[in-house]
C-alpha cells in the first residue's frame, strides 16, 4: 500500500498522525495524493456539510497592541476605520442580515487587548438576543479572565474565538505586546467555563512549514473545536505591508495539513481567501476545509456570498444547519 493509502487508513481508523508523517505529507506527497487523503478524511469525519459563520467588526481601530500584520493597531498608519463599540441594536441587526445567507454562527469582534466592563455588558446583552435568533453566538474580545468569560457564557455565548496566530517559536516575530502564553491562558479559561473554542491563525507572515506543523499540533493538544485559517492580506503601513501573497497551492497544502492533524475538527477558511486563493477557492474543500467565513472581514471586503453559496451547491455539499 502507498504511503498516502496507509495514512488515509490510519486516520480513518482513529489513529493520529505523527509529526514526521505530517512533514512528509506537505513536503513530499504529490498534490493530487494529498488532496485525495484530505478530502476523504474530511468527508469521513465531517460529511458533506459546510459550516458558515459571519462576523461584525463591532469596535474598530485604535488598538494599543503591535501585531505586525494588523491594520487596526494604533501604532501603524493605515486606512482602517476607527470607531467605538457599536450599539447592541446594530450588532443584532447585522446578525439578522447573516441569517439570509444560511450562517449558523455569528461572531462579535472588537479591536484592542480586551473589552472594558461596560462594553462587556453591552455585548453580553447582544449575545442573548443573537442566540434567540437561532445562532450559535461567538465572540472575539481579546485576552479575558475566567469571570468575564463566565458572563458571556451565562448570556448565551456558545464559542470563544482567540487565535494563537502561529507557532510558539515564531510568535515573538508577530507580536511583542502580549505573549503566546497569554493566548493559551485565555483559551484555557474559556474552556474552563464550558465554552467551545475557535482558534487558528494567519499564514504568509514569514513562518516556515515547521512553524505551521508545530502550530497544528499545539492546537490539537489544546483541544480546540474549530480552526480558522487566515491568509495575510498585506496592509500598507503595517510592518508586513510589503510581504507577497502566499502561493495558492501552498495555501491549499496548509488547509490539508490542519485537516489531517485534526481530522474531526472544523477547518474554516477565513480572511484573505479570495485574495490568496483567487480562482482556486473551490479547491479548499478538496484540500479538506469544511467551514467558511462568509461576508466581509474586519477591514477588507470578502468574497461575494452568492459565489460561495453557488460553489457549495455545485460541489454537491450542503450548508450545515442548527438542530
Amino acid at each position: 500500500m502507498s504511503f498516502s493509502g496507509r495514512i488515509k487508513d490510519k486516520i480513518i481508523n482513529g489513529q493520529g498522525i505523527e509529526y514526521e508523517e505530517a512533514e512528509y505529507l506537505v513536503n513530499n506527497l504529490p498534490l493530487h495524493s494529498l488532496f485525495d487523503v484530505a478530502s476523504t478524511v474530511r468527508e469521513h469525519y465531517r460529511g458533506k456539510k459546510v459550516d458558515l459563520c459571519s462576523i461584525v467588526n463591532a469596535k474598530s481601530g485604535g488598538c494599543p497592541e503591535d501585531c505586525f500584520y494588523c491594520a487596526q493597531s494604533a501604532r501603524y498608519q493605515t486606512d482602517a476605520e476607527t470607531y467605538p463599540l457599536i450599539s447592541k441594536e446594530t450588532m443584532v441587526e447585522r446578525a439578522r442580515e447573516a441569517l439570509v445567507w444560511g450562517a449558523r454562527r455569528f461572531c462579535i469582534v472588537t479591536s484592542g487587548k480586551k473589552v472594558n466592563p461596560k462594553e462587556l455588558g453591552i455585548i453580553a446583552s447582544a449575545i442573548s438576543e443573537i442566540r434567540a435568533l437561532g445562532f450559535l453566538p461567538c465572540a472575539t474580545l481579546g485576552i479575558l479572565e475566567r469571570e468575564e468569560l463566565q458572563v458571556l457564557k451565562d448570556a448565551g455565548l456558545y464559542r470563544y474565538h482567540h487565535n494563537i496566530e502561529t507557532s510558539r517559536r515564531f510568535f515573538p516575530r508577530v507580536c511583542t505586546t502580549h505573549s503566546f502564553n497569554d493566548k493559551v491562558s485565555t483559551i484555557r479559561a474559556a474552556q474552563e467555563v464550558g465554552l467551545s473554542i475557535c482558534s487558528g491563525g494567519i499564514f504568509g507572515i514569514g513562518e516556515t512549514w515547521r512553524d505551521r506543523i508545530d502550530m497544528a499540533f499545539t492546537l490539537k493538544e489544546i483541544g480546540v473545536d474549530s480552526v480558522p485559517i487566515n491568509f495575510l492580506i498585506p496592509i500598507k503601513g503595517t510592518p508586513m505591508g510589503n510581504r507577497p501573497f502566499l502561493d495558492p497551492v501552498e495555501a491549499l497544502k496548509i488547509v490539508s495539513l490542519f485537516r489531517l492533524v485534526m481530522p474531526e475538527k472544523e477547518i474554516r477558511i477565513c480572511g484573505g481567501r479570495g485574495q490568496t486563493l483567487q480562482g482556486f477557492q473551490s479547491m479548499a474543500f478538496l484540500a479538506g476545509a469544511d467551514g467558511l467565513l462568509v461576508g466581509d472581514y474586519l477591514t477588507r471586503k470578502g468574497s461575494p456570498v452568492e459565489d460561495d453559496l453557488f460553489t457549495i451547491d455545485a460541489l454537491g455539499l450542503e450548508i450545515a444547519r442548527n438542530g
